[in-house]
């Protein structure tokens, strides 16, 4: 058994054109779990709709699928040669402002969810509004929500001063599952390393994103210029805080790239993207064993190869993940 076999690999986020074909590339792929986004610029409505969408594709695709509820639904995935499905959204905006919304969706299997997409909502503000007014008194209740419902807080595209608040405010370890150093590529979408230290000192996880336009070289990065950005963040917050999220974009067409660079998916154009073209290797997601056999040619440490490809996501995961109930 290869090393990639014998791990537990998870994607801290993938939006790619949910479909059969997307699935079976992830579980060629040897992706025991990601976090697989159903809301973006949605509403209460949509992001409901979203979720329902996703509970017909986990019954229709059960020989491929599972979902995941608890850290422990992961392990049960690997063990049947399936993905694990973890439901997350990239904005607050589908609580509709409610906050008993979020235990309904709680029960529903909603895991992770980020504060804010790109722009300013009720919560806080984004990474590309004009001016970042910080964690409203909304967001700090909703911050204590999500800390106690048992979802992980995602602030990969939330603004820096918003960001800072709200790791301040959680009683719990949050996330940045899919950013870049800033100091490989100074583009607003990617994190300083003030800000990447910061999230790590407080128990967070960093997932390091491959997404070209935030890369140096773009669409002529490659699969070790990914890991440049990996070993930096390493080397920043230190081994049991790093780990992968793609961003995975696959199968997703020119208008589903266009809905996520506009804001609130219709507006004025917030990040000029064009065409994205994944590193030679990993252009699908079954390149993903190509990551791993790339950590061993750099001699990277087995226990750090696991931590990175999924570990480091188990434990935040088993932190922050239960019931109301505290179970």
């Amino acid at each position: 058994m290869s090393l990639h076999e014998s791990l537990t690999v998870i994607d801290g986020l993938i939006v790619s054109r949910w479909s059969r074909s997307v699935f079976e590339s992830m579980q060629r792929g040897g992706i025991a779990a990601a976090n697989c986004t159903c809301s973006v610029w949605e509403g209460l409505e949509p992001s409901l709709h979203a979720v329902a969408q996703w509970k017909v594709r986990l019954r229709e695709h059960a020989d491929l699928l599972a979902p995941v509820h608890r850290v422990e639904d992961i392990a049960r995935a690997k063990e049947t040669g399936r993905v694990g499905v973890i439901l997350g959204w990239q904005n607050s905006t589908g609580f509709g402002d409610h906050l008993p919304y979020v235990a309904l969706f709680h029960e529903l299997g909603l895991r992770v969810v980020q504060l804010t997409y790109h722009t300013a909502n009720s919560v806080g503000s984004g990474c590309l509004e004009s001016r970042d007014g910080g964690l409203t008194d909304f967001g700090h209740d909703l911050v204590a929500e999500l800390n106690r419902v048992g979802i992980l807080i995602d602030l990969s595209h939330v603004g820096s001063r918003t960001a800072e608040e709200a790791i301040l405010a959680s009683r719990q370890p949050v996330a940045y599952t899919h950013c870049a150093p800033r100091a490989l590529k100074d583009h607003p979408r990617n994190k300083t390393d003030a800000e990447l230290r910061f999230i790590a000192e407080r128990g967070g996880v960093v997932g390091v994103t491959m997404f070209p336009p935030f890369m140096p070289r773009g669409n002529d990065s490659t699969i070790d210029d990914y890991l440049d950005a990996i070993e930096h963040t390493v080397n920043l917050c230190g081994e049991d805080h790093v780990a992968i999220g793609t961003d995975f974009t696959q199968d997703v067409d020119a208008d589903g790239i266009r809905y996520f660079t506009l804001d609130k998916g219709t507006g004025r154009r917030l990040l000029e993207v064009g065409e994205v073209r994944n590193p030679p290797g990993f252009e699908r997601l079954d390149g993903f064993p190509n990551l791993t056999a790339a950590m061993e040619r750099r001699r990277w440490p087995e226990p750090r190869i696991a931590k990175l490809l999924g570990g480091n996501w188990l434990r935040l995961f088993g932190e922050v993940w239960r019931d109301p109930a505290g179970r």
